[in-house]
């Protein structure tokens, strides 16, 4: 289609299209494979439609117009961080996508607006973008923003006029020639996502410009990528600095969230487009193993992964989402299609006013949300939408393997143990790989045999593990805590002359498992150290947990270090997931009750428990974006016997 016929489409009346019915339940556009057309009108079709149009028309609302300023106009300014995210001209495909779909002139202009704003504002001379405004900032990003652009141009490149298309083009060619081919030059230069989605970006770039090279490179990479996958599982490892680094365990750096939502996605496009059978072979097997970590509510529970300071509940702040490859794949494994939905269904839950919000608990708590979380992914929404007429069936009769999960399922290759009772479902984690940076220390996910992940059938979420302090490893890609920074992570914690020491910065705690008909056991060793590992002093550090599942209730028990060892009191922590506007009542010192959609949480224990006292009645953290109650035991040395939490739903 020319820009005239775009033009004369507007004039005929199909301005604001996108927002009526009649696009949501419209043909998706026609990828240039087979044009089988089985889930268009399904639900995927509809659900990945909607969330596009919620996504730009919110994008929209947030650009900035203001033509006698270079420095702002184009730009999508963002609602919570006080700086303009450099990538956001990600939105130029799915700006483009809704242009061409719907007719609507804003969608075109949006797009040529906010790819002027980062010409002027992030495009460097040696022809890279930079991730934030600072020119001296990182440029790696650049082969997201490459990929986006090209498929752009792929899909939709003829709703430019030939000048622009042109000048759109050369622009990607000079991204790809001077910096990403030059820089590129491994798959694994650095954290393993770059590489990986690399793979897929140089060979679309070699298609669309008409540049073997580029394909090479791209076929370079993907003869290393089965170099990069855990035993026995096939999860995908090197989100680590370096990224083969291995932890006093001997565990290879994984993070779940960039797995998922980038890295898997670049190999299965790349594999689908070359046709390489053992590839995708592979991804089939590993996108099964780290399918075992989705929640039944669409949930990816990265609580334990090296990069969980951006665990979002529904992924990862920064990633694009995993809609790509789990829904293409779904031909091989039906619950891959179930993964996609459940997962969009949840991101839906998570807007507001047009933007992807960090969390299920950002509105309740009256947290503003992050821009860049919306533009990510709306890329593969508009992906997927143009893929759509290609795709397998995609539909949730297949159930996700975590509600169908009986006992226990262990993942040695990253010290991770998966609990499944009645209608429990638990995470516990002595995952010893901790994720370094040059200028941050004491980066750390849960661990210590910590009970990372708790969830309820009936009531959904009740323990969510964040870091043990809240660090933004990456100050622009991160948003502040709102309030105190109190972890979430159940746990046994002191304090010593205003440190604080906790089982959860423990890497040697031992786990023992026993599974019996009518219980799951888990039995903890552990000790309290600070996040220098320096144990309490005077022998105090020593502590132990347990985790029993049951049927009706989960227990958790903790004891102390001994009274000879005069340690100071000694506290169990457990904050149940609860979103502001849930009704908690203390019905007496050693029960808590509360009030859920879906039924009552009751919290019960042998001695007596507070509720730490809270500014909103609620803690929260950005890490996964959830507020808590948090449940305070205080644990006596002289006590012969455990303190005991029990947790039930009626």
């Amino acid at each position: 289609m020319d820009r005239r016929n775009f033009i004369n489409r507007l004039s005929a009346g199909y301005a604001g299209l996108a927002l009526s019915t009649n696009y949501l339940l419209a043909d998706s556009t026609i990828d240039g494979g087979a044009d089988r057309g089985v889930s268009v009108g399904s639900h995927f079709d509809l659900l990945t439609k909607q969330l596009l149009v919620d996504w730009c028309d919110g994008m929209i609302k947030h650009q900035i117009n203001a033509p006698d300023n270079p420095g702002l106009h184009g730009a999508l300014e963002c609602p919570s961080c006080t700086h303009i995210h450099g990538r956001c001209s990600d939105a130029v495909y799915p700006f483009l996508h809704l242009a061409k779909v719907t007719g609507d002139k804003k969608y075109l202009d949006a797009a040529i607006k906010v790819y002027d704003w980062a010409e002027n504002n992030v495009s460097q001379p040696d022809r890279s973008w930079t991730n934030d405004i600072n020119p001296k900032s990182w440029r790696g990003t650049t082969i997201f923003g490459a990929i986006g652009l090209a498929e752009a141009l792929h899909y939709h490149g003829e709703l430019l006029d030939e000048e622009r298309r042109q000048a759109w083009t050369k622009r990607l060619h000079e991204a790809v020639e001077s910096y990403l081919y030059r820089d590129f030059k491994t798959i694994d230069f650095t954290n393993l996502n770059y590489g990986m989605t690399a793979v897929y970006g140089f060979n679309l770039f070699g298609r669309l410009l008409e540049e073997p090279k580029y394909i090479d490179r791209s076929e370079q990479f993907a003869k290393r990528v089965k170099e990069f996958f855990t035993e026995p599982n096939k999860l995908l490892w090197g989100e680590g600095k370096p990224n083969d680094n291995r932890s006093g365990r001997g565990l290879l750096p994984v993070d779940l969230g960039y797995n998922v939502e980038e890295s898997l996605n670049g190999v299965v496009l790349y594999a689908l487009e070359v046709n390489d059978t053992e590839l995708l072979d592979l991804m089939v097997e590993s996108l099964g193993g780290h399918l075992e970590f989705m929640l039944p509510d669409g949930a990816w529970d990265n609580s334990w992964g090296t990069r969980s300071a951006k665990w979002s509940y529904w992924g990862s702040r920064t990633s694009d989402g995993c809609q790509p490859a789990f829904s293409l794949l779904a031909g091989h494994n039906p619950a891959f299609g179930t993964a996609a939905i459940k997962n969009a269904e949840l991101l839906r839950r998570c807007t507001a006013d047009g933007l992807l919000h960090g969390g299920p608990h950002y509105v309740s708590h009256g947290v503003k949300p992050c821009m860049h979380h919306t533009f990510a992914h709306a890329k593969v929404m508009a992906l997927v939408q143009d893929k759509m007429h290609s795709m397998p069936k995609v539909d949730t009769t297949t159930p996700l393997p975590r509600v169908t999960a009986k006992g226990v399922k262990h993942f040695p290759e990253i010290a991770v143990w998966l609990a499944a009772k009645g209608p429990w479902r638990g995470t516990v984690s002595a995952y010893d790989s901790i994720y370094k940076t040059k200028n941050q220390d004491h980066i750390q996910q849960p661990t210590g045999g910590s009970l990372a992940v708790l969830y309820h059938d009936k009531v959904g979420l009740l323990l969510a593990s964040s870091m043990a302090r809240y660090i933004q490893v990456e100050p622009l890609n991160q948003q502040p805590n709102p309030g105190d920074d109190f972890p979430l992570t159940t746990r046994v914690e002191t304090r010593q002359d205003d440190t604080w020491y906790t089982n959860i910065y423990d890497l040697t705690a031992e786990v023992n498992v026993k599974e019996e008909d009518q219980q799951i056991t888990f039995d903890v060793a552990a000790k309290m150290q600070d996040e220098d590992r320096n144990l309490v002093p005077a022998d105090a550090a020593a502590c132990s947990l347990s985790y029993k599942f049951q049927d009706d209730k989960v227990t958790i028990s903790a004891m102390g270090p001994s009274a000879e060892s005069k340690p100071s009191p000694t506290t169990l922590v457990v904050p149940i997931v609860s979103p502001s506007g849930e009704e908690v009542r203390q019905v007496s010192p050693n029960r808590i009750e509360i009030d859920k959609p879906e039924g009552t949480v009751v919290v019960e224990c042998n001695v007596s428990m507070e509720i730490k006292a809270s500014e909103k009645g609620r803690i929260f953290n950005m890490v996964p974006g959830a507020e808590a109650v948090p449940i305070m035991v205080q644990m006596s040395a002289d006590a012969a016997t455990p303190v005991s939490v029990e947790i039930s739903v009626v």
